[in-house]
């Protein structure tokens, strides 16, 4: 039997700056790869989607323009039923804005209050400064079964705060996090995992794009088996130089 992963890729011509797109390159090469078939179903604005039959959502960041454009559709059109998907452990990763609409509200630094959809124990509110640079920090070992270190690369005006329905994806080492306060960066629900990391993420860390592929294989095929593996030698080295650059910096 062929296996098959159908991703949902939302709101992709609003959604897309700091290299986000690269995320599905990787997810979608690196299940090709082992010979596990992959689709890509664009979600526009006015977009119906049945959220029973998609393995994993990505949700990029966007400029707040393009975040405020397709606010109020992703909240009244995906929104009840991408909650309702992400409480069932639907598979998905959100960057930037994308993470800020997954929680309760961005209050922008303006003072435009933008709802989410609820779906994350988060709520943002803007800055006047913009969190910028280069980011290490290290996963809670739940996560992967190990912890890990992750690089990406950070810039948003928006401060994020956690609450009691989500633990951190991970503790910043190097760079500023969900708010330059708490040395938190990202929140994890369910299979759902919500960042500031750009860059793209899954090239830059391998070891995040299976871990999320083989969590959706898991919960379509019942598939618990260990994925084929890949030589990940030059990524891996990459990160690894990467790290070590920026913890000297630091």
């Amino acid at each position: 039997m062929t296996r098959r992963i159908r991703i949902a890729h939302l709101y992709p011509d609003h959604m897309n700056i700091y290299g986000d797109r690269g995320n599905i390159v990787a997810l979608q090469q690196r299940c090709l790869w082992r010979g596990i078939a992959c689709d890509v179903l664009p979600v526009g604005p006015g977009a119906t989607v049945d959220w029973s039959a998609i393995d994993i959502a990505f949700f990029g960041g966007g400029q707040d323009s393009g975040q405020a454009l397709i606010a109020e559709d992703f909240l009244k059109r995906q929104g009840p039923a991408l909650r309702a998907a992400i409480d069932d452990g639907l598979v998905m990763l959100a960057i930037c804005g994308g993470y800020q609409l997954l929680g309760h509200y961005f209050l922008t630094h303006t003072g435009q209050r933008l709802p989410g959809i609820g779906a994350l124990d988060v709520y943002t509110v803007g800055g006047k400064e913009r969190l910028i640079g280069n980011v290490v920090i290290e996963t809670e070992p739940t996560l992967c079964g190990t912890p890990l270190r992750l690089v990406g690369f950070e810039n948003h005006s928006g401060r994020t705060y956690l609450g009691a329905g989500v633990r951190p994806l991970g503790r910043v080492l190097v760079g500023h996090g969900n708010n330059g306060e708490d040395h938190t960066e990202g929140a994890v629900y369910r299979n759902t995992i919500g960042c500031y990391l750009h860059g793209s993420l899954l090239p830059k860390n391998p070891q995040l794009a299976d871990h999320l592929i083989a969590v959706a294989l898991q919960r379509r095929y019942g598939d618990v088996s260990a994925l084929a593996p890949l030589d990940d030698t030059l990524e891996l080295a990459a990160q690894r130089i990467m790290v070590e650059r920026m913890l000297l910096r630091n």
